[in-house]
Formats: structure tokens, C-alpha cells, sequence
């Protein structure tokens, strides 16, 4: 295709026009302005843009594409499943997972790739053509266009004769909103249907089409799930993340007025370097999510999201589905229902709900069942006074009541019509006590008549039951009197009544039931196995069943008192616990949103930095109450990320405080122990020295660097350019961040350290301190560690915080006076005085233990 040149004088304009642009944009990070986004958004100018005089008007077909002029983004054919539907789309170029961001034909994809092509029609319109008679998708321009451009911001554009724009792909956008897109009342986002279908689904994000201050997250064009708040001149009142000075540059043109449209900008980065590429996204469940790429990891970061939970989303179960935010798959049916689509639920499309296995409905013997404390869409009530019963009775006479509340001390009742959509677990706060009982086929049900031949099965069971149970009691009486025999000096012991009255003592068998057999597993630690529970109200608990119990049963149920008696908000609840000859499993509450350790990778998810400094401040907190605030010092011994859980609102939990004494630890074995968490331990208890409650702030220390750094402290070597990186190769390799991290800390180059996913939306002097605090922790001499109690004064800013010295492991390690790195050889080599764990070694720990004569060079 031939190049249309412009007169020089028009391109001498063109650089006084970007210049004049460049300054305003210095000056205004977030603006209500009447200037278009064309205007503040740079763009290429006419010259680069694609005449169509050749080709028959043919820009691509087939498998052919079309780039940018920087090769930013590229314009072809893509198919979601690699052969039956393909769809003209535009896709980031530069990074190596394709990104779709627009597509034309999404509505009705074609089937043969060969013969397709996207041309430019007779009468000037782009078009998509599954075969030269068949037209799948037309651009809506009234005017003929003679050029065309696929722009580096990502938006294709005709031009006219006259080099004027009369059609634009961002005035047509899909899921994804670019920077320079401008959304308005008449331009709206819209969700792909699921993963693999870019077809419309029932969720978008729209201007406020009636005040127009506000933009709103709608479900079917009619319901509101979420908004952005009113517009308050700087920022909307919902989303308090526009106020920080981040990569953006808010741009609104008449607000409140039907006009109004919204778009952003990037702005340049303070050290000089191109912004990121970035973008925001409506995605398949109803969520907007916020997307920056890390060339570093060749992965997106995503920074934000909203709902926060994807169960808030309206309809995303559809109707008799339930919603779990926690499961990978959000989505189940209830009980005697199945899928109405089962295609559209396994591609993640699960707005067509569910509907009955049986396919009947408004049979006289449909019963009820209870699901408790739950919210749902969509639904209308009926309210009168009246028993459970009568309640059921007027519902089944209603073939379209599907379920009803009842409130148990008010006998109040309200019956529900219509599509119930979404069902979420409520947890009940003592003024709702509406329970929702869901009508079910039969078959859902245990049936209520209990035919003849059940009743005399269940007679005969019984009576082996009753004998069964008689010789139990005997046995148990044999039992007890032989203990009473041996051991007559435990008359003082407990019989059977357990002192803590804040403790329930379950049996075995209960938590193999509430556990469903211990079927799911949460995690393995250095002192057992966690497993998710359920209690009889509903209750999530976690189950730990502990290995190497060391003391016997008074000594055991002696420590569980104590541990039940530590109340604190940052640490986890101890619920109960059960001791059954040698069975020893303690029942915590349930962490809703994991260990820390989950969001300290790369491609895990993310949280932002208020949320880091309320984790880093209510773990110390916890910590400094064990070791302050207890009538007895509690060392915890094991402090570490996968034992920092977070609660439903991200509040930091400490766990498996006191445990060590409990499972009768031998301090001389913990390293065996600690299968890849050796860089937590404080030098001295490498050393063999006493341990005191200093080895906690050492290993705070640790953890407060890899919060910061949003990062594990032992890390897969990837480049040399960090100098304390490794110098020689090989298989197995690994970089130990805190040396690095240390001198970055005391060298004033903070931002070095910070997870770079956070970009710039981090407050800088709370950084500044946690960093130092983070140092002074992990000195390596106890006496010049702070306490606990005075790390929680230092972050609360009640005590300065200095520079801190540096500690001389670390500084030994950056300097490389002695060590040219922390190498970890997974060979089966046990050379050396260091020590070994499942055939693992470490040069760190020679030099931890400062007893080494031979250390590795």
C-alpha cells in the first residue's frame, strides 16, 4: 500500500500542537474539561495512515495481520478454540500472551478462515467477509472512507478523502477499555459471555445514562451492582485510588450534563522510562479489574478489582445456582438441580442457572430444605405470621413460591416468588434470623414417609446398636477400673469435665464428620496437617491434626487451656480440640482469605499497600501480645508467612502460637524440620544458643522484607544484574533477597525493594519505616534487635525509626568478601559442616552458624 505525505507545514503544527499538549498534561493530573480525547491523547498523524486504492480494497485474509506503526498491537483473525469460530480482533503484538482488546464480529463469528478476509466495501464501509458474498460484519461510517490506520493506542481508524476521522474502533468498544477510549452515555463496555465466547454477556460497565455523574456496573441492562459514586471534581466518591498520584490522568467533559464522557491517560514516569502498558477490563463474572503489564515477569498484575467479592456480582449464578467466592469455580447448583446449560457452566458462563434434575415443578410432594443465612437476586416477598409448617403448606399450593424465610422467635414468614438468583452465604449477626428454606423436588429431600421395609431395617439396626453400645459401657467401666488400680496417685486428675469452659472438647469421630472424612486438605506445617471443616451450624473451621504429639493427655489438655485463654485480635481463635489416645487435632477458626505466603507471588494475586502496613502492623501486634501481654512468655517459634492467615477483611492473624511446646518440639531438631523455611531462623539458634523471644523479631524481620518486596525471601535465579546475585550457573540455584534489600535500605534506595506491581500507589514514608524496622529485626546480635512491643511503637510512628546498622551476615554476603553468593545445590550432597534437609544445602547457613572453619567460597 502506497503512503499519503502531508505538507510539511501541517507536520511542523502537528509537533507544536504535541509540545503544547505535553505541557498542559504536566500540569493537570485529573481534569473536567470540554477538550476531546483526541486532543489529549497522542496519536499518529495522517501521514502514516494506508491509502485503499489497491488490493480491491483487501487490507488482510486469512491468517494475515496487520500491525502498528511500534508494533504495539496487531489487527487480524483470532479463534478462542483454534478451529470452528474465528473473529476479527485487535491483541497486543509486543507481548507474548495474546490480550484481546476489540473485537468486530463477536455476535457472529466465522467458520472458514481461508476464504475470510476484512476489506473496505464500495460504498467506503470496513467489512468482514466470511466469502466474497457473505458480509458478517459492516462498520456503521456514512461517509466513504479512502484511509485507514491501526493507531499505537490501539484503536483502528478511516479517514476520508479529505484525511478527516468518520469511523473508530473506540467508539465501538468490547470488554476492554484502552487508555485515550472515551465512554460516554451512548458508548458503553459489555463482558465477553464466557472465557472462550466474546459474544455479549449480561454484564457491563455504562455511564449513569440519567445524572450521568457516575459510572455503574449493570447486569442485563437493568440492574446495578456497583457504582463509582458521584463525581466530586477530582475523583468519584467510591473509588478513593483516583486521589493517588499513579500512571493515570483522569479526564471528564461535562459532567452531569447528557453529553458527559470519561477517559484516561498515562502520564510519563518519574525516572523517565514509557509507561506501562495498562488497561481495564469488564471480565466474564462481572468484575472491573485494573491491568498493568511487568515486562519483568511477562505476566499482568492486576491492581484492582471491583465488587472485591465476585459473589456481589448480580446474577452471576443464576437462578438456584450458589455462589462461593473462594472456589476457583464460583459457581454450584443447589441440591436436585442440575445446569440448564452444561456447555455454558463448563466455559465459565453460569448466568443460566440451574434448573430442577427432574424437570418437573409444582409436584404436591416437593418438600423444603434448609440453607440458613443466605442472600440471593431477584425475588419478590409475602409476609404473614405463621408456623414453619403452615408457611410450607400456603407455599406448596403456589407453583411460583420457591422457597420462604422463616424466623423462628417472631414466627414471622415470608414467601418467595420469582427467579432467585445467586444464592450467598450470610453470616448471621444476631438480628437477622430469617432462615431460608429452598423447595426442592423429593428427591432432594430425605423422604418424610418411611416405607415398612426402612422401618424394619432400622429396627434390626438398632437392636445391634443397643447391644453394641452395652458391651461399650461395660468395657469402659472395665477400663476405668483398671486405671483407677495403676494410677491412684491421679485421683486430683480431670474426670471428664474439661476446666475451660471456652473450649468445646470434640470427638474423633465429630471432626472426621465435620471434615467430611479430612477430604480437603488447607496445608502441611512443622507441626501437622490442616484440613477444611465444617461445623453442624454452618461454622467454616480448620481442622489441625497434629504429628509427634510429646506429652500425655493432662500435660496436653493443660497447654490447650492455656492457648484457649489467649484472646487477641491479631491472632487466630482457638475453637476446641479433641485428645483421643494418641490423636491430638485442635479446631481453629477459618481464615477466609488464605496465608500470606499466597499473595507473596508473582503470579498469585495481589493486594495494595494499605493493606500491607495493616498486615505488617496487626502481626507485630500479635506477636508483641504473646510475648508481653500473657501471664507467661509465649515464643512462638515458627513465625512465617503460611502461618500469618488473613481473615474475610484482610486482617493479619497469627497461628500455631504455642504449638512448640505443645508437640513437645525439640529445638536441636528444627532445622530437620523446617523443609525450606531455614531463612527465618535467627543466627543463634543455629548457633545452639538459649532461645528467647528476640528469635520471633528475627524472623518478623524476614517476613516483613518479603511484604514489602511482595516476594519470596529465596527466589529461582533469574538475571545477573542484582550484585548479589549468583556468579556461577547451574541447576538449582537460587537468590536470597535480604542482602540485596538490606543494603538498598540503608543505602536511602527504598523504592528498590518495593514490589514493583504496586507501581507507584504506595505511601512512601510508611515504606521508608517498615524497611528499617525490617533491618533492625534482623540484626545478628540479639541485644541490638528491638522488642516486639517497641516494633509496634516504631510502625505506629510512636518511636523513631533510624537508620539502621548493617548486619554483618548480610553485609559479608553483598560484600562478597567471603562468599560470592547464597547458592542452594539440590544435589544429594552432605559435604561440609553445613546442615542438610531432604538432601538440600545451603552456604548461608555455614556462615549463619559462625562455626564453620571451612566455609564455601
Amino acid at each position: 500500500m502506497s503512503v499519503l505525505t502531508l505538507p510539511s507545514f501541517m507536520v511542523s503544527v502537528s509537533v507544536i500542537l504535541l509540545v503544547l499538549l505535553h505541557s498542559f498534561h504536566t500540569q493537570h493530573a485529573i481534569s473536567v474539561t470540554k477538550t476531546s480525547p483526541d486532543e489529549l491523547f497522542p496519536r499518529e498523524t495522517l501521514y502514516k495512515a494506508r491509502k485503499l486504492e489497491s488490493n480491491n480494497g483487501v487490507i488482510i485474509r486469512g491468517n494475515a495481520t496487520l500491525h502498528s506503526v511500534n508494533g504495539t498491537f496487531e489487527l487480524g483473525f483470532f479463534s478462542t478454540d483454534g478451529e470452528s469460530n474465528w473473529y476479527l480482533g485487535i491483541w497486543y503484538s509486543s507481548i507474548p500472551t495474546q490480550t484481546r482488546v476489540w473485537v468486530a464480529n463477536r455476535e457472529k463469528p466465522i467458520k472458514n478462515i481461508t476464504q475470510s478476509s476484512l476489506e473496505i466495501t464500495e460504498t467506503g464501509r470496513l467489512a468482514v467477509k466470511e466469502s466474497p458474498d457473505s458480509v458478517v460484519w459492516e462498520s456503521t461510517n456514512r461517509e466513504k472512507a479512502k484511509m485507514f490506520n491501526l493507531l499505537e493506542s490501539g484503536n483502528l481508524v478511516l479517514y476520508s478523502s479529505e484525511g478527516s476521522k468518520i469511523w473508530q474502533s473506540f467508539d465501538h468498544p468490547t470488554d476492554t477499555w484502552l487508555p485515550g477510549m472515551n465512554i460516554s452515555a451512548q458508548r458503553s463496555l459489555t463482558c465477553w459471555k464466557s472465557f472462550f465466547d466474546p459474544s455479549p454477556g449480561y454484564f457491563s460497565l455504562r455511564l449513569n445514562p440519567q445524572e450521568f455523574n457516575e459510572f455503574q456496573l449493570v447486569y442485563n441492562s437493568t440492574n446495578v451492582y456497583w457504582s463509582t459514586g458521584n463525581w466530586t471534581g477530582t475523583a468519584f466518591a467510591n473509588v478513593p485510588q483516583m486521589t493517588i498520584r499513579y500512571i493515570y490522568k483522569f479526564h471528564f467533559s461535562d459532567p452531569y450534563l447528557p453529553m458527559a464522557s470519561f477517559w484516561y491517560t498515562e502520564r510519563a514516569l518519574d525516572n523517565g522510562l514509557d509507561p506501562p502498558l495498562t488497561r481495564f477490563q469488564i471480565d466474564a463474572n462481572g468484575q472491573l479489574k485494573q491491568f498493568t503489564w511487568s515486562p519483568q515477569i511477562e505476566n499482568w498484575n492486576m491492581f484492582w478489582s471491583v465488587p472485591d467479592d465476585k459473589c456481589r456480582v448480580y446474577g452471576l449464578c443464576g437462578a438456584f445456582g450458589t455462589c462461593a467466592s473462594s472456589s476457583l469455580k464460583p459457581c454450584v447448583c443447589l441440591n436436585g438441580f442440575r445446569p440448564l446449560d452444561d456447555e455454558g457452566w463448563n466455559s465459565g458462563d453460569f448466568t443460566s442457572g440451574c434448573r430442577r434434575e427432574s424437570d418437573d415443578f409444582c409436584e404436591d410432594k416437593d418438600g423444603f430444605e434448609k440453607l440458613g443465612y443466605v442472600g440471593f437476586d431477584g425475588w419478590t416477598t409475602v409476609s404473614f405470621s405463621g408456623s414453619r409448617s403452615s408457611c410450607q403448606k400456603y407455599c406448596l399450593k403456589k407453583c411460583s413460591c420457591v422457597g420462604l424465610y422463616h424466623n423462628g422467635r417472631t414466627n414471622l414468614c415470608k414467601n418467595v416468588y420469582g427467579s432467585v438468583l445467586n444464592f450467598r452465604n450470610l453470616n448471621s449477626d444476631g438480628i437477622n434470623e430469617d432462615v431460608f428454606y429452598i423447595r426442592v423436588p423429593k428427591e432432594g429431600i430425605a423422604k418424610q414417609n418411611v416405607s415398612k421395609t426402612m422401618i424394619l431395617v432400622a429396627c434390626v439396626v438398632g437392636s445391634i446398636a443397643a447391644l453394641g453400645f452395652l458391651g461399650l459401657i461395660l468395657l469402659v467401666l472395665r477400663k476405668r477400673s483398671e486405671n483407677m488400680k495403676g494410677n491412684g496417685d491421679d485421683d486430683d486428675d480431670d474426670d471428664g469435665v474439661f476446666p475451660c469452659l471456652n473450649l468445646k472438647v470434640f470427638t474423633y469421630k465429630e471432626l472426621n464428620t465435620v471434615t467430611r472424612g479430612f477430604s480437603e486438605k488447607l496445608g502441611h506445617g512443622g507441626f501437622g496437617v490442616v484440613f477444611r471443616g465444617e461445623l453442624s451450624d454452618s461454622t467454616p473451621v480448620a481442622v489441625k491434626r497434629l504429628e509427634r504429639p510429646g506429652s500425655g493427655e493432662k500435660e496436653f489438655r493443660a497447654e490447650v487451656c492455656t492457648i484457649g485463654n489467649i484472646q487477641h485480635v491479631n491472632l487466630v481463635r482457638l475453637r476446641g480440640f479433641c485428645s483421643e489416645n494418641s490423636r491430638r487435632l485442635l479446631v481453629y477458626d477459618y481464615m477466609p482469605n488464605g496465608p500470606l505466603s499466597a499473595y507473596l507471588r508473582r503470579d498469585g494475586p495481589n493486594f495494595c499497600w494499605d493493606v500491607r502496613f495493616r498486615v505488617a502492623l496487626g502481626t507485630a501486634r500479635g506477636i508483641a501480645y504473646l510475648h508481653e501481654a500473657c501471664r507467661d512468655c509465649i515464643i512462638h517459634c515458627d513465625i512465617k508467612p503460611e502461618n500469618i492467615l488473613l481473615d474475610g477483611d484482610y486482617m493479619a492473624k497469627v497461628s500455631d502460637f504455642g504449638l512448640a511446646k505443645l508437640v513437645g518440639r525439640d529445638f536441636s531438631r528444627v532445622l530437620a524440620t523446617m523443609r525450606g523455611t531455614w531463612g527465618y531462623v535467627a543466627p543463634e539458634w543455629i548457633s545452639g544458643m538459649a532461645i528467647t523471644p528476640k528469635a520471633d523479631v528475627y524472623s518478623y524481620g524476614m517476613t516483613l522484607l518479603e511484604l514489602i518486596g511482595g516476594r519470596r525471601n529465596v527466589e529461582a535465579l533469574q538475571s545477573a544484574e542484582n550484585t548479589n546475585a549468583f556468579t556461577e550457573g547451574g541447576n538449582g540455584e537460587k537468590w536470597f533477597f535480604p542482602p540485596w534489600a538490606a543494603r538498598q535500605v540503608i543505602e536511602g534506595n527504598v523504592a528498590a525493594i518495593v514490589d514493583s506491581r504496586l507501581g507507584i500507589a504506595y505511601n512512601v514514608q510508611e515504606a521508608e519505616r517498615l524497611a528499617m524496622v525490617a533491618i533492625w529485626c534482623i540484626q545478628d546480635e540479639e541485644v541490638s534487635r528491638p522488642t516486639m512491643g517497641t516494633v509496634v511503637k516504631m510502625l505506629e510512628g510512636v518511636v523513631e525509626v533510624t537508620t539502621p546498622p548493617p548486619p554483618k551476615l548480610i553485609q559479608a554476603l553483598v560484600a562478597g568478601d567471603s562468599y560470592r553468593g547464597v547458592r542452594m545445590n539440590y544435589d544429594t550432597s552432605t559435604a561440609g559442616d553445613g546442615f542438610s534437609s531432604a538432601g538440600s544445602r545451603s552456604s548461608l547457613c555455614n556462615l549463619s552458624s559462625k562455626l564453620d572453619e571451612n566455609p564455601e567460597v
